[in-house]
């Protein structure tokens, strides 16, 4: 629930026309979510432009995955191409959002999302590029790791993905900004407090004058 909960309202940040890519995992929960109304376009590095949504059990077709290898749909009018040119629109601007999964983030807009030492990852994949790449960059993940360990931390401690990246901050319980000035949050879920969003993390936060509480239908 706590994923769906942070992919509904990762959803409310895309904007009709949006080229959009979604990192593996949590992410790409994102497309079954998308506002009426919106029509955006979803990018994936392994050469797709025009992307739909994960694929049911019915309307899998083997030779169609994203990036992460899940089976996939397209949506009508979606090009095919090889991952240079992918990542040529990647590298070269063209994308408006990427939603990323993360291991940790800090208070400096500092990423971790490829690596844990000791153990078996997929990788870093196209993140490099896309966090530079990409006009705004959105960390869709749970506010604490399975042990409660708090995953917004003053600095990383795992291996960095990108510096000074990210844009915004979504999990279960709080949107998050990234500014020059630190962290300022600007959104608590419904039920949850300041408070509760502060002893969970470990980076100092800014309350926003106008803090906003969203609730997830």
């Amino acid at each position: 629930m706590s994923k769906e909960k942070i992919a509904r309202r990762v959803a409310r940040e895309l904007h009709d026309g949006d080229v959009v890519n979604l990192g593996i995992g949590l992410p790409t929960m994102v497309a079954d979510y998308v506002p009426e109304g919106i029509e955006i376009t979803l990018q994936s590095e392994n050469g797709i432009l025009g992307m739909g949504p994960v694929a049911s059990p019915e309307m899998i077709n083997k030779h169609l995955t994203n990036a992460g290898g899940q089976n996939v749909t397209v949506l009508p009018g979606a090009a095919y191409f090889d991952s240079a040119f992918s990542f040529a629109i990647i590298r070269g601007g063209h994308v408006d959002m990427t939603v990323l999964g993360a291991l940790q983030v800090d208070g400096h807009g500092n990423l971790a999302s490829h690596i844990v030492p000791g153990k078996m990852v997929p990788g870093m994949g196209g993140a490099m590029d896309l966090v530079t790449g990409s006009k705004k960059v959105v960390v869709a993940m749970t506010h604490t790791a399975k042990d409660g360990a708090p995953k917004i931390l003053n600095d990383i401690t795992l291996p960095a993905t990108a510096i000074h990246a990210v844009d915004e901050i979504v999990t279960e319980l709080a949107v998050i900004q990234v500014t020059d000035e630190g962290l300022v949050l600007t959104e608590v879920a419904e039920g949850v407090s300041v408070e509760d969003v502060i002893a969970k993390t470990e980076a100092p936060l800014k309350v926003a004058d106008d803090l906003k509480t969203f609730i997830i239908f």
